[in-house]
């Protein structure tokens, strides 16, 4: 059987460590390779796969486009609108979000605090899993934080459809006010100017959704100052989100520690 990532860029992914080492772990004699596959490629890349491939891990680019390629979708999918998991089965592709959970998973193994409000960096699709997560875990005021506020009605949308209703707003990325108990950043590094890490300095969790370049600049001024601050990371996220697709795949529970120990 065959699996693989898809996305643009994709040469530091790092999902074919973790998806190898889960085979390796239970004797499946399955394929995991990275693909690169720029912003509307998905279907003309999937479309030509045969019966031996089983799932995808979809990446960006592409998540959006997974979501409206797929034969059936999932709930979670058909809440966010965007799905990183496409599982072959009878022919029909399956679409799934296992952001969501993995978000969730990831934030409660280092936080085990309530959380009623949180702000989210960024607007697009991992922002919208994050902010989703962030709802299922209590959260009941998310604020997006982007550098254009007409790109975030799609954001919004998606996240007060959790059935939790949590209140969303929108401020600038340039000078807006960071609240709650968490933030997490989805936007690139260039993006984290020493302002903006400043304006998150009192927030007690920093979940940075990125793992590549390591560390951000948001990253390490938690880093910096670990006493008092609890940092979740993007191979956390990597890792559970994995696990969860892996047991998709292959219909096996997957070993966490398996996956983690496989990572540089």
């Amino acid at each position: 059987m065959r699996c693989g990532v898809l996305g643009d860029p994709i040469g530091h992914s790092l999902s074919p460590v973790l998806h190898r080492a889960a085979y390796a772990a239970w004797g499946l004699a399955w394929d995991y390779d990275a693909h690169r596959v720029p912003a509307g490629g998905l279907g003309d890349f999937v479309d030509r796969l045969g019966p031996e491939w089983r799932g995808l891990s979809v990446t960006a680019p592409l998540k959006r486009e997974a979501a409206r390629y797929a034969d059936i979708v999932s709930p979670t999918v058909t809440m966010a609108g965007v799905a990183n998991t496409l599982v072959h089965d009878g022919g029909r592709w399956l679409a799934d979000n296992t952001d969501v959970p993995g978000a969730e998973a990831a934030l409660r193994e280092r936080w085990a605090s309530e959380i009623s409000a949180a702000t989210v960096l960024g607007a697009g699709a991992t922002a919208v899993s994050a902010g989703l997560a962030l709802a299922g875990l209590g959260a009941v005021r998310i604020r997006l934080m982007v550098r254009d506020s007409s790109r975030a009605a799609e954001a919004v949308a998606a996240i007060r459809r959790h059935p939790a209703t949590p209140s969303v707003d929108v401020v600038s990325l340039h000078d807006g006010e960071v609240v709650g108990d968490v933030v997490v950043s989805t936007i690139p590094a260039t993006a984290q100017t020493a302002d903006l890490v400043d304006r998150c300095a009192g927030t007690p969790v920093v979940f940075e959704v990125l793992y590549h370049p390591w560390p951000t600049p948001l990253a390490e001024s938690v880093l910096q100052r670990r006493k008092d601050r609890v940092l979740v990371t993007g191979l956390d996220l990597l890792v559970h989100q994995a696990a969860l697709q892996f047991e998709q795949f292959t219909g096996r529970p997957a070993s966490l520690a398996a996956m983690r120990s496989a990572l540089p």
